[in-house]
Parts: structure tokens; sequence; C-alpha cells
């Protein structure tokens, strides 16, 4: 009766999310976030998470679930993944330091093998490697199953990322008192939204943290701190700057994808032009599956295969006289790959954990305004409505979103003022094609906040496993991030002297 029950409630749970996403259809999709492309993620699904090398160890801590109260339910606990990994490690008696990376919104799987700053660096550094897994996703569930805990109002409210970087304060320390490595430096790591948390750490736990690595961390992207446009922006120029002509394409796409989609039978018509999985109920449901794999191109335009090429090569290459939906659609092909046939949910599934943990998550603080408004886009129009937004979220979840909270709790206005003086050992990367740089810091706050971007990078590249093919440009990139880190803790090793003798008692 109980499995009846909850695969009643988790029906309930992805029927509301189904219909939500029905029923907002003016406003497409916001941008998918995470360190890692969707495309890589399904590959690591198959190839690499199943046996993780015997260096990495698999722990769970028995994790609070309210760090801020005292009330009987605050002290419920939770098992919290996190992974070490000793191989390189100099020792405690070295203090040789701890690499900290920060799980985000998604099972800790895919970083273990897909980001690889940590592991390509712990020689030089000499680093014990910790990844700690983010409350809510991947095995780090209270309530026993993630359908159970977002259905319940009461343990929802626990998921959020002031609690997750409580959590990984908790974990950090409980590992140090374990390895006896009081004085080891803890440098954290993270990229995307775990960037941002990797800052905010920085800021409310300096004393856990000597400095942090925030990679693809937009930051700025709250509370009109940044344009609602910036993102679209980018990807326009992305396009733009690699062929005009499928810029041009894509453009005058919409239009026709109306056109045809307006004339008796043209939703069967459009259904068949693109080999939709399922008939197409309206047009805005391919509009926004070929925006979310133009956003998706652009973000994670990584060396070697450079995907947005891909995909424009596609467009640009099909046979003289191909109309402008069928170029469109050679595109699509040519990114996705020939299948049998498209599924128009592919970017929005409502039974994977990170929609429906980030759902919950930019419903409730991480409110983000991304939107396209202007006419040098090449998307059609489509403003961040803040109202249609809060009444998305409250039929969801019964809450209204508080899109000032993370400027409140973690700062943002007037970033260089506040922040030269109070903050240190920050470093923001960023790939200027990344369309969420829009919304990261790119000037240096002070000599050991700063910022660190390539021109022609794109999101999170910085922390991902080094490369053979990788450019010169990349190559230097991390260099200089290496020799940062690699400066604070030098510094740091110096400070520890000096503070030991000031201490010792004289004879």
């Amino acid at each position: 009766m109980d499995s009846v029950r909850h695969s009643f409630h988790h029906q309930l749970l992805l029927f509301s999310l189904i219909s939500l996403s029905y029923v907002s259809g003016t406003q497409f999709s916001l941008p998918r976030f995470g360190a890692l492309r969707r495309k890589i993620r399904n590959e690591l699904d198959i190839e690499s998470i199943s046996s993780l090398p015997k260096d990495f160890k698999t722990f769970f801590y028995s994790q609070t679930l309210d760090h801020f109260n005292y009330k009987p339910e605050s002290f419920t606990c939770f098992q919290q993944r996190y992974v070490i990994n000793s191989k390189y490690w100099g020792g405690a008696n070295t203090s040789s330091p701890i690499l900290v990376y920060f799980g985000a919104e998604e099972s800790l799987d895919y970083d273990l093998s897909g980001i690889g700053f940590l592991t390509d660096n712990a020689p030089r550094f000499k680093a014990l490697l910790v990844y700690i897994e983010h409350r809510f996703y991947g095995k780090s569930i209270p309530c026993g199953s993630r359908e159970a805990a977002l259905r319940n109002a009461s343990i929802r409210g626990y998921f959020t990322s002031a609690q997750a970087i409580a959590d990984y304060a908790a974990i950090i320390l409980h590992i140090k008192k374990t390895f006896f490595a009081k004085n080891s430096p803890v440098i954290v790591i993270g990229g995307s939204y775990g960037g941002m948390l990797a800052a905010w750490f920085r800021l409310k736990y300096p004393h856990v943290a000597l400095g942090a690595l925030a990679s693809s961390a937009p930051i700025l992207y709250f509370d009109e701190l940044a344009p609602h446009v910036g993102y679209y922006a980018i990807v326009t120029k992305d396009f733009k700057e690699t062929s005009e002509s499928c810029y041009e394409t894509i453009r005058k796409s919409w239009d026709e994808i109306d056109k045809v989609a307006s004339k008796s039978n043209g939703l069967s018509t459009l259904s068949m032009k693109f080999k939709t999985c399922e008939k197409l109920k309206r047009s805005f449901d391919l509009k926004d599956f070929l925006d979310s794999i133009y956003s998706e191109v652009a973000q994670y335009d990584h060396p070697p295969s450079y995907p947005l090429n891909i995909i424009c090569r596609g467009i640009d290459g099909a046979p003289k006289g191909t109309d402008i939906l069928g170029r469109i659609f050679a595109g699509v092909v040519a990114y996705m790959g020939n299948n049998s046939c498209y599924d128009m949910n592919e970017f929005n599934r409502p039974n994977d954990e990170t929609y429906i943990g980030w759902r919950w998550q930019t419903c409730s603080e991480m409110v983000m305004p991304i939107g396209h408004e202007n006419n040098d886009s090449m998307f059609p129009p489509s403003p961040f409505n803040l109202n249609k937004f809060i009444r998305k979220c409250k039929s969801l979840f019964g809450v209204r979103p508080r899109p000032h909270w993370v400027t409140t709790y973690y700062g943002g206005h007037d970033l260089k003022l506040i922040l030269h003086r109070f903050a240190s050992n920050i470093i923001f990367s960023n790939g200027l094609r990344d369309p969420y740089s829009s919304g990261g810091v790119l000037e240096n706050i002070s000599d050991s906040v700063v910022a660190v971007y390539t021109v022609n990078g794109s999101h999170c590249l910085d922390i991902l496993p080094e490369k053979k093919s990788d450019p010169v440009w990349l190559i230097k990139q991390r260099k200089t991030e290496v020799g940062i880190i690699k400066s604070w803790i030098s510094k740091y090793y110096t400070d520890l002297i000096m503070f030991r003798d000031r201490t010792r008692v004289p004879s």
C-alpha cells in the first residue's frame, strides 16, 4: 500500500511539473545550468559512473537537516555523500592542502568523472581531494526519496544554498579532524551554480576555506544587477561570429515556424518535418526545443569539437534549394545525430533530478531574470516576466519566489566597493563566449579577488579535464589559476610559521 501511495504522489508531482510547463508556454525555458554539458553527462552515465577508480573512496556523513534553528526537527539527520581521493596527499604532517569540489544541482557521480581540475593538479599540490554532494541531489536526500522530500513542504524548505554551504563547512571540518589536518589549507572549487557556492562559501566561511575558484559563476545575474538579455545577447553574438548565414537562417526561422503552424494541418507538417516523437500540440514546443539547443551549443562550445560549429555547418551545408526549416532541421541532425525521432522534452524532462530540484531552487531563491527581448537578438521576443514567474511557482510549490534574497544574503550590489577591502582569495574565472559570463565578475576587485577570463572560453571549461588538444589560451588560463592558488598557499604557510612563533611560550 505504501509503495502504491508513493507512486501516486510521485506521478502527481511529475504531472504538476508537466502541466506547469504546458500552461506557461509563452515563456521559454530557463537555460540549463551545470558544469557539464548534458550530452557529456549522458555519455558518463554509460562509460564512467558504474566503476570509479580505486583511489576514490565513498563516505556518508550524518548531516544536520537544519543548521540555523534549534527546534527538535532541526536536529534530524540525513546521510550526505562525499568522496575522498588521498592518492597524492602529502599528509597532515606537511600541512599539505585539501582541494574540495562543491557538488551542485546534480548527482556527484558526474563530477567525479567529468571534472578534471582537482585530479590534474593534485600531484603538484600534493593535495587531498574531496568531493561533496549537494543536499537533495544524488544519494544525499532527506526523507529517503527526492519525490517525498520535494512533496513535503516542511522538508523542502531546507533545500537552500545557505543550508548547502553549511553542509560543506560541517563535512570539511569533519574531514580535517578525521585526518588530523588542522593546519592543511582548504581551497574550494565549483563550477556554474557550484562556482557561486564556492565564492559565497569563501565570504561566509573564511575560517574554513583559504580560497575559492569560482568557475563560470554568474553571481551578478540577480536582482537587476545584469541585463535580462545578457545571456541571449551572447548566444546571438556567438552564432553571428561563427557564421552570419547560420545566424540569419535561425533569426528568420521563428516566423517561418509560426507561418507553417497557422495553416491547416500546420502542426502535423512541422511534426513530420522535424521528426518529432509525438505530434506537436503547439508550435511553441518546437521553438522551445530549438531555443534550448542553441543555448546549449553556445554555452558549452568546448574545443576540440566546438558544437556550435557543428550545428552551423549542418545549417549552412544543407543541399542547395533547401528551405529555411529544412536547413534548421539539418542543424538539429548534425548536433543531435540522425535519430528516428526527436523528443521535444529532451531538455525539460520532469523526471530528471536536476530539472525537479533546480525548478524548486529557482522558485525559491535562485531567481535569475533571463529573457530575450532586444531587436538584435536572433531569438523571438520573450522577456522575463517576474509576475508570471511568481504565479508559476505558486502554482507548483505554493511559495512566492524571493528575487532579492541572494543579494540580501550574499551581496552583489556595489560589489567592488564592498569587497575590495572585505574579501580576499577568490578567483572568478570565465570564458567570454559563455552566455552566463554576462552575469559574471569580469574585472579584478582587489589584488586577491581577481577575474581570470579568456575571450574564446566557454562554460566551466577551465575545470574540465586537461587534453592534449587544449588550445594555448586555455592552458594559460589554467596555469594562471594554479599560480594564484599556489601564492595563496605559500602566504598561508608563511603566516602559519609566523603565528606559531608568536604563540610559543618562552622557556
